[in-house]
């Protein structure tokens, strides 16, 4: 077990660090937003006025988009359901709106198909072989399919620093604990002896909820995120994790 500095703030007796991939370790945020656009035209192709609508839902503002919104940091299924709730006040049937967004969703899938996923943000394939190097295990715990996880751990060639490549292909999503300590057990660790890092006050909250040894927020160029308050430490870059 090792130590961690992160500004100032001691983590002691560490075994794991669980890392949230989009938007923590993926600069996933133009990619997303681009997908989010081209669902909400599709289906706004298929009922007009609709658009606008599932942009705000989706937490997409023109070139930005909410790294605390929908799109960013909610499963497959819980955009779907927000989208089908949209179409749904049209008049349609539950099951008719539902079959309209996985039509959709799936067509914008494919027009911005890549086998390419977003790259990492800059330092943080240095961080993760220095945290693995030191005994630390890592793992990599996304609301994206578990598919998408591995896919980008195989494309950058991350699979001898990454002990668990896990995402959300059932009925669970953040922040509900359970992810973690699923985790957790697959790590061969105890969630007190494991930190969090992630981008969003869901990750904050799973693992806290489960018990987590610590829990670090990262918002790229901006610590001080107000909706990362909940945090341990707030940081804006993963090299200020430092190991004693």
């Amino acid at each position: 077990m090792v130590a961690i500095n992160c500004k100032g703030t001691i983590f002691q007796d560490i075994q794991a660090i669980i890392f949230d991939k989009d938007g923590t370790l993926e600069d996933s945020q133009e990619f997303l937003r681009n997908l989010g656009q081209k669902r909400a035209r599709l289906i706004d192709a298929k009922i007009p006025g609709i658009g606008e609508p599932l942009l705000m839902a989706f937490g997409i503002d023109g070139d930005s988009i909410n790294p605390t919104g929908l799109m960013a940091v909610g499963t497959r299924q819980e955009n779907e359901i927000a989208a089908a709730a949209y179409i749904a006040e049209t008049g349609r049937s539950w099951l008719e709106s539902l079959a309209i967004v996985k039509q959709t969703f799936e067509e914008a899938e494919q027009m911005l198909q890549s086998l390419v996923p977003s790259p990492p943000f800059v330092g943080s394939l240095e961080v993760l072989k220095y945290i693995s190097e030191a005994g630390i295990k890592v793992g990599i715990l996304s609301a994206d399919s578990t598919a998408k996880v591995q896919n980008f751990v195989k494309y950058y060639q991350l699979n001898d620093y990454i002990q668990l490549e896990m995402g959300i292909d059932g009925n669970l999503s953040k922040p509900n604990p359970e992810l973690f300590l699923q985790a957790c057990q697959r790590l061969g660790v105890k969630p007190a002896t494991a930190l969090m890092v992630g981008d969003s006050p869901a990750d904050i909250e799973m693992g806290k909820r489960a018990g987590a040894a610590g829990c670090i927020g990262i918002c790229w160029e901006q610590p001080k995120a107000e909706y990362l308050q909940e945090a341990d430490v707030a940081i804006a870059h993963l090299q200020e994790i430092k190991i004693l």
